[in-house]
């Protein structure tokens, strides 16, 4: 009894969650950064040697621009559904709890691209932490439309656009993965349209619809 009256009451505030999410996004954008070393003084003798230098870390410079793009994304993506939400409960803040989780993970899947941008492997391992941050936002607003937790005045529409959003996105970044049997540069281009297409999508009526 003391247990269920628990589950009841525990996790319903929104604005913790918020907060939460804000200092964790934050901290993984940052640590995305620390990946761009500066080259070794020791190395460097001329010009030449230090625009050298600089070019070596040209992966390491597009996977921390991907996945700044993609967390920004996906920051949006869930302060949208918070906004859209009446209320929280236990369980919808243990979603976004795991969503967090794959969040921190990404300075790890970033770095690991950088290493290995040729590896499909690598590529790979980048694809699955997008996709399972964007099935859990999509866990998220099924199980809240389910629970009534999304507010009363937000239309229909509304509701099929949030969950469209996300099923699109995962859809063009799955077709983006696809292509590193071509290709992991021009698998990587396609995710960076991809990306970019979600940026600038609300400056156009057609895109909005995506």
């Amino acid at each position: 009894m003391i247990e269920t009256t628990y589950n009841r009451i525990a996790g319903q505030s929104l604005e913790r969650l918020a907060a939460l999410s804000d200092g964790l996004f934050a901290i993984a954008m940052t640590l995305l950064v620390l990946d761009l070393r500066v080259p070794v003084v020791a190395a460097v003798h001329s010009e030449g040697d230090l625009w050298q230098a600089l070019a070596a870390l040209a992966p390491r410079l597009v996977a921390y621009l991907m996945s700044f793009l993609t967390l920004g994304i996906f920051w949006v993506g869930q302060q949208t559904q918070l906004n859209l939400f009446a209320r929280g409960n236990r369980n919808l803040t243990w979603i976004h709890i795991a969503f967090l989780l794959f969040v921190s993970m990404m300075p790890f899947s970033t770095a690991l691209l950088a290493s290995f941008i040729t590896f499909r492997i690598a590529l790979a391992v980048y694809w699955l932490n997008i996709l399972v941050l964007g099935l859990t936002l999509l866990w998220s607003w099924t199980y809240a439309t389910a629970a009534g937790l999304v507010k009363d005045d937000v239309a229909a529409a509304a509701r099929a656009a949030v969950r469209r959003r996300i099923v699109v996105a995962q859809t063009l970044y799955a077709v983006g993965m696809a292509l590193c049997v071509v290709n992991t540069y021009v698998s990587l281009a396609v995710i960076v349209l991809v990306q970019l297409l979600y940026v600038v999508g609300p400056r156009s009526r057609l895109l909005d619809r995506l």
